[in-house]
């Protein structure tokens, strides 16, 4: 005769178990999905770690932020066209702005090998032409993955960013 004790972690057991293994499939198949490929790596000019070389930008609050609404709004908007002109040149992967106020404001991470190419890039932002914002330039070795955010941020945004 089964104790009531040995039942019960007879039973925890075989939840245990069939956790593991439910991970243990899950693993299987994502491992499937998640093979080698070389085509992509290629594409994305990733190493055999799949990482490539960036420069990433900190952008920080300038010397010149003194502006009514009207000329904010519409250097805002011309240092958004500059963003979204970089992103189809395949020259910015990624780009955001900080919550908050603080002195940092927002990042850019520039598909180039060097500082000076992202320091070029740079000065094509309005933004940094009026003296707005400043940039910080970094060298930074991540994700070769990055290369496909934009694409896939196109699928999954309704906004019109140019308006």
């Amino acid at each position: 005769m089964i104790k009531p004790v040995h039942a019960a972690f007879f039973v925890l057991f075989m939840v245990v178990a069939a956790g593991c293994c439910s991970d243990s499939c899950k693993s299987e198949s994502k491992s499937e999905s998640t093979a080698f490929n070389e085509k992509r790596a290629k594409e994305y000019g990733a190493d055999k770690y799949g990482m490539k070389r960036y420069v990433m930008a900190f952008l920080k609050r300038g010397p010149n932020r003194e502006q009514d609404s009207v000329k904010a709004a519409a250097l805002q908007k011309a240092h958004l066209e500059n963003i979204g002109r970089l992103a189809e040149e395949g020259k910015l992967v990624l780009a955001g702005p900080f919550f908050g106020n603080d002195d940092l404001r927002g990042i850019y991470i520039f598909n180039v090998e060097t500082v000076a190419e992202a320091e070029a890039l740079t000065n094509t932002d309005p933004a940094i032409q009026s003296g707005s914002l400043v940039m910080e330039l970094k060298e930074w070795y991540g994700s070769a993955a990055l290369m496909g955010v934009n694409d896939v941020h196109k699928t999954i945004s309704s906004a019109d960013v140019s308006q």
